[in-house]
């Protein structure tokens, strides 16, 4: 169980994370149109953000002037800094706060850094697109769903060394998703089949059974019950493709290690 959980916990490890920021512009005295180094400073800051949401935009003011006045300006300030946003398709929170604190705030001693709009976003962290490993659990996941007692599920991408029944280690991932399968069916009852290619007749050379074995032995080792399993080697009597095989993608096809539902 503990294996499945850091398998699942690999595959499955990423999420919609948000990160909250902050960014602030100021303005001049008594001013609440855009100058040109907080223009700078929002166009840089546009074009090197990606996956933001803008959360609150905050105007502030100093202390010159009525409460009134200032209040107002600020305001103003919080209305140019979000039309300069939208007009560049940055996205705004449908239900974001905004709030002009006019001088009604902790003030700075120094007066300039007094005057000016923050925003408040989220750097939304998109989850990566779905690995290998993850997709073909899905696709596992998926026929197992849809199937009856008695289909066939060939399980891709097992390997082994060249005659022999010695997993090699790429093919961990499909083993690993079958063991995940199986810990999450505890119903689900398979035999495990193994096939060669190329060979005319029966032979020394047959490792069809052995192969099919390294398979249930692995699942063995990682816990599963084997009353919940057998396995058989065929050999090349169930071909994909007629033997011989005409290309290197028939004999593939033909040597494979599939799985058939006995009960789920």
């Amino acid at each position: 169980m503990k294996l499945k959980l850091l398998y699942i916990m690999l595959l499955f490890s990423f999420c919609k994370i948000a990160a909250q920021e902050k960014l602030e512009v100021f303005f001049d005295f008594d001013k609440y149109d855009i100058n040109m180094g907080a223009n700078q400073k929002l166009v840089d800051w546009v074009a090197s953000s990606k996956n933001i949401e803008v959360q609150k935009i905050y105007g502030f003011c100093d202390w010159k002037g009525t409460s009134v006045y200032n209040d107002s300006l600020s305001w103003k300030r919080v209305k140019t800094v979000h039309d300069f946003l939208k007009e560049r398709n940055v996205k705004i929170k449908p239900d974001y706060e905004i709030k002009g604190f006019g001088k009604d705030f902790e003030q700075s001693k120094i007066q300039s850094e007094n005057r000016k709009v923050t925003v408040i976003y989220e750097i939304i962290k998109v989850p990566e697109p779905k690995t290998k490993e993850q997709l073909q659990l899905e696709e596992l996941n998926n026929y197992l769903k849809t199937s009856n007692v008695g289909d066939h599920i060939k399980l891709n991408n097992i390997y082994f060394f060249n005659n022999s029944a010695r997993l090699l280690p790429n093919s961990e991932p499909v083993l690993y998703e079958l063991l995940c399968v199986m810990n999450d069916n505890p119903k689900l009852k398979i035999e495990i089949q193994g096939h060669i290619c190329c060979q005319t007749r029966i032979g020394a050379y047959d490792v069809s059974p052995s192969r099919a074995r390294a398979v249930w032995m692995f699942l063995i080792k990682n816990g599963i019950n084997k009353n919940r399993m057998s396995f058989k080697g065929f050999g090349t009597s169930r071909p994909i493709h007629p033997i011989p095989e005409k290309s290197e993608q028939e004999e593939e096809d033909n040597r494979r290690v599939e799985i058939m539902i006995l009960s789920k």
